[in-house]
């Protein structure tokens, strides 16, 4: 195809304000300005490229790039070279002459191009088009795509994401939910604040301490946490420390989840491995065959007893959970109050959740289980905190399906080692009810 062919063609297509298509070339090989050294395509081949060599129009007044004001008297003219977006099969390159202009406000500058930001080696469509994979695809992937390094679509990525998140708005705030989340597998935890009502990450920082929640609340201002109404957390003694400190007058609500997780792990599975292993022991003759046919009857049953009776869809699973709690007196207490646990957290008159947490309290302190008393003493200092889910029914299940999305973020990253890029990523993919 004639250069003139090409020139109408792109010209048609668009083109690029302030400059006209002077010449238009093919070429194989690496170009030696280059922006990213060895671009290939996902196969590996090396991309042909499609050189456009623009020249300024000379009707398009020259603005300077950091007053806009129309400037005549240029320094002089550098040509640069930059990415476009591909055309057709070509990796597309342009050959812009970029104008040193004397500005008589600002000094010695470059002349503003609409559509190439003033440090940049790529066009803003290329920049855009790059940013909007970055939201659904690895940085890696992309970057193979478009044959640039995985650095430079972070930076854009990151740019873009702090262009359109902006900064948090933290104003008129009522009920936020608290929670962490694990940075790198068994280490290096960050916090998460929650708006409940709209669903909006509102902050996130590196730690799970009270110095890490302390600045939320310095962000949030005496102000902000003075309108604080209620706090849903899970009894993590750093986080209420920090919320008693800043925003007294808000009431303390303890998330169902986080309860009954706990009360699986501290009650269940000890009544269970205690009731195993106390069959294992000599028996007398009498007794020995019994022992051993309810011993085999609780082995395996740890997930039938943290699933919920109603949610049991087989047949054999719902008669092997009658089985077992008719074999076993101290499995069927912690099973029957674990139900009654959760129950608590129905009420929504607080009078009648304090009635029913002191007889909640009462059954688990007389029922002679060592790890129920020892789980009913330790959670008795949260009774008020349980009593104000009646008056605030809010919960964490947003944080626990944060969670996923979270793992989910570093999988197809590999990982993330910059906190403010990942936070950035983090909020955009919670940005909250409208």
């Amino acid at each position: 195809m004639a250069d003139a062919e090409w020139a109408r063609l792109l010209e048609n297509l668009g083109g690029w304000d302030g400059f006209e298509v002077a010449r238009v070339a093919v070429e194989s090989g690496e170009p030696e300005d280059a922006v990213e050294a060895g671009s290939r395509d996902l196969l590996g081949a090396p991309s042909r490229r499609l050189i456009i060599e623009l020249r300024a129009k000379p009707d398009v007044p020259k603005r300077c790039s950091r007053c806009g004001e129309i400037v005549v008297e240029v320094h002089d003219v550098t040509p640069r070279r930059v990415r476009e977006l591909p055309l057709f099969e070509h990796e597309t390159w342009l050959v812009v002459p970029r104008a040193r202009l004397q500005c008589p406000r600002c000094g010695p500058t470059v002349e503003a191009v609409p559509w190439l930001d003033r440090y940049q080696r790529m066009t803003t469509r290329l920049a855009e088009k790059i940013a909007r994979l970055a939201q659904v695809l690895p940085i890696k992937h992309v970057a193979q795509w478009f044959g640039v390094h995985w650095a430079t679509v972070k930076q854009i990525d990151q740019r873009a994401l702090a262009a359109r998140l902006g900064p948090v708005d933290l104003s008129g705030v009522r009920q936020i939910a608290i929670d962490e989340f694990a940075l790198h597998r068994g280490r290096d935890y960050a916090t998460v604040v929650v708006d409940v009502p709209t669903r909006r990450v509102l902050w996130i920082g590196r730690g799970r301490d009270g110095a890490t929640l302390a600045q939320f609340f310095a962000l949030l201002g005496p102000a902000g946490c003075t309108q604080l109404e209620a706090v849903v957390v899970d009894l993590w003694r750093p986080y209420l420390k920090a919320v008693r400190s800043h925003c007294p007058q808000a009431a303390i609500v303890y998330d169902l989840f986080h309860a009954v997780a706990r009360y699986a792990t501290e009650v269940l599975d000890r009544v269970r491995i205690d009731e195993t292993n106390r069959l294992q022991r000599p028996q007398r003759d009498h007794y020995r065959a019994n022992a051993e046919a309810v011993r085999r009857v609780i082995k395996g049953t740890r997930w039938l007893l943290l699933s919920n009776r109603g949610r049991l869809r087989r047949p054999a699973d719902r008669v092997r959970l009658r089985e077992l709690l008719a074999a076993n007196h101290a499995l069927f207490i912690a099973y029957v109050l674990k139900d009654d646990l959760k129950q608590l957290w129905r009420y929504r008159y607080p009078g009648a959740a304090r009635r029913a947490w002191r007889a909640w309290h009462a059954r688990a302190m007389a029922s002679g289980l060592k790890p129920l008393m020892r789980f009913a003493r330790w959670l008795n200092f949260a009774a008020d905190y349980i009593v104000n889910h009646a008056r605030y029914p809010l919960h964490t299940g947003l944080l626990e399906g944060m969670n996923n999305k979270i793992k989910v973020l570093k999988r197809m990253a590999y990982g993330y080692r910059d906190d403010a890029y990942f936070f950035l990523k983090l909020r955009a993919a919670f940005p909250g009810i409208p």
